[in-house]
């Protein structure tokens, strides 16, 4: 996949973590978090699973029979797509390029291969890879979801122990062993971005050309 380029100043953050880290519970929380400084568009992924109890289609994910999918796959609909945990997983051009465009910051959720897919199309995107206090907590909380069966349990545990060695590929990593002071650390991330210089020359501006209008000399002058 080449790289996109885009006209628009939005970022981009590409948000994974082993199965039961918490990734999604943190990508709502920040949300809810920085909404007063703006808006942080989340791509809602496609995905070829069953619903969850409580998880809405359209709002959690796009829920897709996998006829469906293989015809996006074949449309190039897709940034990246894969296969985990034995359903697909796609993370669509809509959900992400026209909101980039416009300006708007975007967080995708996401697994290992399909934020290492994006890492490389979007080389300006910030990656962040969250960690489970250790094997133990992560063991507890996908038990204690019950979610999935003890096979599907035992398979989600020995992908994590592969993912969590690709930390050293994401810029930052969150170990969330405290979901409060794991949400500030990822609102930060977000939060420092938009204050980078590139992000606020248009206020930069104006505030320069307030100070022309009042008139007044420069001190060397």
């Amino acid at each position: 996949m080449s790289s996109e380029h885009l006209s628009g100043s939005g970022d981009l953050f590409l948000l994974s973590a082993p199965s039961g880290a918490g990734k999604t519970t943190l990508i709502h929380g920040i949300r809810e978090r920085i909404a007063d400084e703006g808006e942080l568009v989340f791509s809602v992924s496609h995905t070829t699973r069953g619903p969850r109890a409580g998880e809405v289609d359209g709002r959690d994910y796009h829920f897709v029979d996998a006829a469906a999918f293989q015809q996006m796959i074949a449309g190039d609909a897709f940034l990246e797509w894969a296969e985990v945990h034995g359903n697909y997983y796609g993370t669509s051009r809509q959900a992400v390029i026209p909101f980039l465009a416009a300006g708007l910051d975007v967080i995708v959720d996401l697994d290992v291969q399909g934020a290492e897919r994006l890492m490389h199309a979007f080389p300006t995107a910030h990656s962040i890879f969250v960690l489970p206090p250790g094997y133990a907590d992560l063991v507890r909380r996908l038990g204690g979801r019950g979610l999935d069966d003890p096979e599907q349990v035992a398979r989600r545990l020995a992908v994590s122990r592969w993912e969590i060695r690709r930390y050293e590929s994401y810029q930052y990593v969150i170990v969330n062993d405290d979901l409060e002071r794991a949400s500030r650390a990822l609102a930060a991330i977000v939060l420092e971005k938009r204050q980078r210089r590139a992000r606020q020359q248009s206020r930069i501006d104006r505030v320069l050309a307030d100070f022309e209008r009042s008139g007044g000399a420069d001190p060397g002058s």
